[in-house]
């Protein structure tokens, strides 16, 4: 595995700091201490803390995206994939993020809630979220939604909404981890929801 750059080391550990410690523990020098970089690295790369948290949002964008990516569905037969194989995708996806990427997910949570109090950094926490909406738009028109952008908006504020009640719900500590099996089930009512006024078919083809 390659070394990453140093910019992304820095943006990886960040994340990790808030993961552990919280926003009150994201710090320039916390950040250098944990990359085992001199004195002064972080601040060099990103002078203020804004654009810390800013280098935070795109690498959890890009880290989030390649983890869909490693799971979408793969139909060796021609035409767009079923509702099932999207449905045990996404699952997959979420079981990731609820296990092996549940701190990545914490700090994401956390480093979203910071943008609603400063607004300087609402454009790039905007900016981030547009990637993975873009990418639910296109599974879904895919699917046959009628309108893929807006259905893609719900399909993203009700997985952030499973992810965060299993992850730090009121009842996130009494309740196990969902299977995969179990969020695929959740995912396919999801799913047939927001397809629910789509057509059964893609424009132009034969039912």
């Amino acid at each position: 595995m390659s070394t990453p750059d140093r910019r992304t080391l820095i943006a990886d550990t960040a994340i990790a700091t808030v993961a552990s410690a919280g926003l009150r523990g994201l710090t320039h020098r916390a950040v250098d201490t944990a990359a085992g970089l001199p004195a002064g690295s972080t601040s060099y790369y990103f002078r203020t803390r804004t654009s810390l948290i800013q280098a935070c949002y795109r690498r959890l964008a890009e880290l989030d995206l390649a983890d869909v990516d490693l799971d979408a569905p793969r139909d060796p037969a021609p035409g767009p994939p079923g509702r099932e194989q999207a449905a045990a995708a996404l699952a997959t996806v979420l079981h990731r993020w609820l296990t092996t990427g549940r701190e990545r997910q914490l700090a994401r949570f956390e480093l979203s809630l910071e943008a609603a109090r400063n607004p300087d950094l609402r454009a790039g926490l905007q900016e981030a979220g547009l990637g993975a909406r873009a990418r639910a738009s296109a599974v879904l028109a895919a699917l046959g939604a009628a309108c893929p952008e807006q259905s893609a908006h719900l399909l993203v504020a009700w997985t952030d909404g499973l992810l965060y009640d299993h992850l730090a719900g009121a009842l996130s500590a009494a309740r196990p981890t969902p299977t995969p099996a179990s969020l695929a089930s959740t995912v396919r009512l999801m799913l047939d929801a927001v397809l629910a006024e789509a057509p059964h078919t893609s424009p132009g083809r034969p039912g």
